[in-house]
């Protein structure tokens, strides 16, 4: 049995770390050396990997897959997982965003397990044109990445930071947001066919249906934090008979704001299934 696992469960977590080395120094190192997760995806990693020190680079105990952003100090995404992958990819075929640090994906045996940093956005401006154009060429993606996976007997899941908050339950000031990139009602569309036409399934929102949140990311500015004032970015997508064997979705918030390493808390998942053999 690998290090950390338990007989017949897969826990998963994903978590925006807001930068690796910073969040290294305030508790993110001392958060994975405790977890129990069996695969753990990160977004917005910030450091050359070349550059990363070993034990993030590659933690003792964990297979790292990383995928560096070509402008420095941007984006990153990563997956640990103690199991040793069979193969893995970078990018998902647009060239465009093929160095973007955006997407990495790792192929482990039954299961492709993938960490998304989805584009912020930001209304009226290149940042909010470059995000359409990801949402654009990512979803025929998703849907040929569901085929392929089940013409082979295999589960998907994708973790990430997906930058969209998909309801109103999904976000505290939902009313004051209608106009801002995150909760534009195209968005949310665009997600809502990633779940009704291409047939995933949001996990945590399975577990737990009603709402309000609960939020996985609260802004540094005034009290967001203190008063619970967040938004719920962060998913654990997957194919749906891998979902309907989820059998928990915690978000492990942080106990006061001083403790925060990031920004955004991991959300964990716990599946009722293994990797085949």
């Amino acid at each position: 049995m690998v290090p950390g696992s338990l007989p017949g469960v897969l826990t998963v977590s994903t978590v925006n770390v807001n930068g690796l080395r910073a969040a290294a120094k305030k508790g993110f190192v001392e958060w994975l050396a405790a977890t129990g997760a069996d695969v753990v995806a990160c977004q917005e990693v910030r450091g050359e990997v070349s550059k990363l020190p070993a034990h993030l680079r590659e933690p003792e105990g964990w297979h790292a897959v990383h995928a560096d952003c070509a402008v420095k100090g941007r984006n990153g995404v990563c997956v640990y997982s103690r199991f040793e992958p069979e193969w893995s990819q970078v990018g998902f075929g647009e060239a465009e965003f093929a160095e973007s640090g955006r997407y990495v994906e790792v192929h482990l045996p039954g299961l492709v397990v993938a960490s998304l940093y989805l584009p912020s956005g930001d209304v009226g401006t290149a940042r909010q044109e470059e995000k359409e154009r990801f949402m654009a060429a990512f979803l025929p993606y998703l849907g040929e990445l569901r085929g392929k996976a089940e013409a082979a007997g295999n589960e998907v899941l994708v973790l990430g930071d997906w930058n969209i908050a998909h309801a109103e339950i999904d976000l505290k000031n939902w009313k004051g947001n209608r106009r801002n990139s995150g909760f534009l009602p195209e968005e949310r569309a665009w997600l809502g066919r990633v779940f009704d036409e291409f047939g995933y399934v949001d996990v945590h929102r399975r577990l737990e249906p009603e709402g309000p949140g609960p939020y996985t990311w609260w802004s540094y500015r005034g009290k967001a934090f203190d008063n619970d004032s967040g938004w719920r970015i962060d998913y654990a997508v997957a194919t749906p008979s891998l979902a309907e064997r989820a059998v928990s979705a915690v978000v492990e918030r942080a106990p006061s704001y001083d403790a925060r390493w990031s920004d955004h808390a991991p959300l964990t998942v716990t599946f009722d299934w293994s990797l085949p053999g």
